[in-house]
Parts: structure tokens; C-alpha cells; sequence
């Protein structure tokens, strides 16, 4: 169900790679340099009257701070480091990703002599315990490994698909269906805040007979974008992905790209296997499951060019309606 409008606002979600490239050295300079221009982006909406909601993936952070907690287990003493969950991973992963935007976003917005400020909300995402998904997991997380490190994952137990250059482990990812700390969200963001909010797609947790328990998984950012901004009665969510629009017939001589369609064609372009799984189908689901909570424009574009899509000038609109 839609919370209450919000009028000029706009959720973005970047993914984990627009901070980190696959098959890029893991390079914490290169993160913030990076963030550094998503915080001018963010700060120029601000400026120009929007309210914002950041959104941000971390599946190459995610998988690096996994990798880096087997390392330091392989080399310490029996009982020194207790194993690393992968919730536990997500929650640190938004807390490092979440200070590194914010203070980008702060940074900028103080160039411009704004008083907004970025707000970091930790955000817990109710998953369903019997989701198929923890049974096929199929979200890659971290860096492509050669065959040494790929024999070491399963060695331990981790489940791989080979990817362009290697492999990579993957995880369960369940859909989410409720975002816990909604209601604080919408809070902050009433409070001329820039939130940063659902970090790797959220803490995922079930609900049961005792309160949340977190679990095993990693849940997809885009499907807790549309959660969120639904929620909050967000005008605009902007998918944010490597190219300026969607296509049809992409990589093909017959390419075209799409500048407005109806939830219906884009249903219709999903089931006839348009948007591949592993790309732009779930930004195109989930632009589609926002619309049927109640969001008014889905837009999927790349961050160079979120000012002229704002201003319908570039990216793909998916709106309810026929345009």
C-alpha cells in the first residue's frame, strides 16, 4: 500500500558497482572518488527542489568483506575469529557504504550552502521463510575468482556459477515484503533529510513467534527500492544501471531503445525474454511492482544522466498508463 505522497521527491538506487567495478582492484580511493560524484549528483537534485531517497546495492563490497573474514580465519588461532554471516556482512557493508555516500552527500550539499543533510537509516527488510529462494540461490556476490580461489569457496562449502573471467559465489535472495523501519524512514525524510536508506537491499529478517531473527541471504536492491518507494508515496524512482534506457533486441542490429511504455508493454516485453534475468529484468520487475503499489513513474537510466531524465529528456519511463 502507497504511504503518503511526497511531492517532488525522488528515490535513485545505484547499484554496488557504481562504487566498484567487477574485476576492478578493490580500491577504497576509487570508491570515494566515485562517491564523490554521486554526492554532486545527489546535492544538484537537492538544489533544484528535491527531496531525495538513496537506495545502493553492495554485492562487490559484500563479497569482499566475506573474503576478508576467511583470510584473517585461515591464519588466526582455533576460537580467536567467530565465523561471519552474511546478514552480518550486509549490516556492515551499509554502515561503511552508508558513511561513505553520506559524507559525500554532506560535502556537497555544504559547497552549495545547503543545510540538508544525509541520513543513514540501517534498514531491516522482513523476508518469508519459506521463500524457494534459500533453497536456489542465485545472487552473485564478490569479486570473479580463478580456479585456485574458486576450489578454495568450495572447499567450504560455497556455491559458485562461472561468469566472463572466473567465477563467483552465489547466495539466496529472497523477495523482500515489508520494510521494518518505514515509518522512521519517512520520518527523516519529512525532516529535510537526504536518507540513505535499504543499503544492499536491507538487513533481511523473518518474523516469527518470537520477534525478527536475521538470515542467510542478500536481498536484491531494486525489489526493496520499490518497497520503500511505495511506501513513502515517492513520485519518481530512478533505477539507476550502465546505460541511458532500456532496449529491445539489445546487442542486436535491431536494437531499439525505449523512451515510454506502459506497465503492460513492459510485462509483455519481460515475459518474451526482452530483459534478461541477470541485467535489466529485475530493474523492469521491479519498476512494475512499484506501480502496482501505487508509484506514479518508474525511470531506468544511467547516473550521468538523471537530471535530463528528471526532466523527461532521456532514460526509460514505465508508467501505469499507456503514455
Amino acid at each position: 500500500m502507497s504511504g503518503v505522497d511526497m511531492p517532488n521527491s525522488v528515490l535513485i538506487a545505484i547499484g554496488g558497482n557504481a562504487l566498484l567495478q567487477e574485476g576492478e582492484p578493490n580500491s577504497l580511493d576509487l570508491q570515494l572518488t566515485r562517491a564523490a560524484h554521486i554526492g554532486e549528483e545527489v546535492a544538484e537534485l537537492v538544489a533544484n527542489g528535491y527531496r531525495v531517497v538513496l537506495t545502493h546495492g553492495n554485492g562487490p563490497q559484500v563479497g569482499s568483506i566475506l573474503r576478508r573474514s576467511e583470510m584473517a580465519a585461515e591464519v588466526a588461532e582455533p576460537d580467536e575469529l567467530s565465523d561471519l554471516p552474511i546478514w552480518l556482512a550486509v549490516a556492515d557493508s551499509k554502515g561503511g557504504l552508508g558513511h561513505i555516500l553520506g559524507m559525500a552527500i554532506n560535502n556537497a550539499l555544504a559547497r552549495r550552502g545547503l543545510a540538508t543533510r544525509a541520513v543513514t537509516v540501517l534498514t531491516h527488510i522482513e523476508v518469508d521463510a519459506a521463500d524457494p529462494a534459500f533453497e536456489l540461490p542465485t545472487k552473485p556476490i564478490g569479486a570473479v575468482l580463478g580456479e585456485a580461489m574458486a576450489a578454495q569457496e568450495r572447499a567450504a562449502g560455497h556455491q559458485l556459477v562461472k561468469v566472463q573471467g572466473g567465477y563467483r559465489r552465489v547466495v539466496p535472495s529472497p523477495r523482500p515484503i515489508s520494510v521494518v523501519e518505514l515509518a522512521q524512514i519517512q520520518a527523516v525524510a519529512a525532516a529535510d533529510a537526504v536518507v540513505i536508506a535499504g543499503g544492499g537491499g536491507g538487513v533481511p529478517v523473518v518474523r516469527d513467534g518470537t520477534g525478527w531473527r536475521s538470515v542467510e541471504a542478500v536481498i536484491d536492491k531494486d525489489f526493496t527500492s520499490a518497497l520503500i518507494a511505495a511506501g513513502l508515496g515517492i513520485r519518481t524512482m530512478v533505477l539507476v544501471t550502465s546505460v541511458d534506457h532500456a532496449y529491445v533486441g539489445f546487442g542486436t542490429e535491431n536494437a531499439r531503445r525505449l523512451d515510454r511504455i506502459s506497465a503492460d508493454e513492459a510485462r509483455r516485453y519481460l515475459a518474451a525474454g526482452e530483459f534478461p534475468p541477470g541485467s535489466m529484468g529485475p530493474k523492469v520487475e521491479a519498476s512494475l511492482a512499484y506501480l502496482d503499489e501505487g508509484g506514479h513513474q518508474a525511470v531506468i537510466t544511467s547516473l550521468a544522466s538523471i537530471h535530463e531524465a528528471l526532466d523527461g529528456k532521456d532514460g526509460t519511463y514505465i508508467t501505469q498508463e499507456a503514455p
